[in-house]
């Protein structure tokens, strides 16, 4: 039994490893239309409106993906156990560079794009609270580990990546529903804009219930 856990594991981790992977390079290949900057590629072609009449929407917009894109790749090292265990300096210099890009960059540039997402109110209303959480989860995770409380730091750095990884589940998300349901596209966006984050916050929030139990 023994043997198959460990095994388990060991599978667990090289398909979640995999995973991101595939996830973060489609990611990384939807971030690259944006260089060099162009006002109507990709996404924003669809927002030709905030980019003509809202003059800082464009470059607070390329912010947020810039910096969202490095949250991701620094988030996800800085659950490595290894990492942790045989440099803890790297754990530490990656853990401030996070904090600092998500609350001074990531976190407030999707604050204010959130007040122009796509598909109304309910839309809005999403991503500003997604930005809100971010920025505080963030924040308290910092404050915990200065405070040497390191296992309430872990668990608030799990929910804050947990909501930078909605920037991969939304758009999987998308693809699903589009796929089998096909619905009007401001219906789409009303609908992953809650999908991409509050299932992530869920099941963190279980797994973090599980540890503690």
């Amino acid at each position: 039994m023994f043997f198959m856990s460990k095994h388990f594991k060991t599978y667990s981790k090289i398909f979640w490893a995999i995973s991101f992977s595939v996830f973060f390079f489609l990611m990384l290949r939807i971030t690259l239309k944006y260089i060099p900057f162009n006002s109507n590629v990709a996404f924003l072609n669809i927002k030709q409106t905030e980019v003509q009449n809202v003059k800082p929407y464009l470059a607070i917009f390329y912010i947020h993906v810039y910096s969202s894109i490095f949250t991701l790749i620094a988030g996800f090292t800085q659950f490595s156990k290894r990492i942790l265990k045989d440099n803890k300096r790297l754990h530490k210099v990656i853990g401030k560079l996070y904090f600092y890009v998500v609350l001074f960059l990531a976190a407030p540039s999707g604050f204010f794009i959130g007040f122009y997402a796509n598909g109304g109110l309910y839309s809005k209303i999403s991503f500003v609270v997604l930005s809100i959480l971010w920025f505080s989860f963030t924040l308290i995770g910092f404050l915990k580990v200065k405070n040497l409380n390191f296992s309430e730091h872990k668990y608030f750095m799990m929910r804050s990546f947990a909501l930078a990884f909605s920037a991969i589940t939304l758009r999987l998300w998308k693809v699903i529903i589009v796929y089998l349901f096909q619905p009007a596209p401001m219906d789409v966006y009303q609908i992953i804009a809650w999908l991409g984050w509050l299932p992530n916050l869920l099941a963190i929030e279980y797994y973090i219930y599980k540890i503690k139990k």
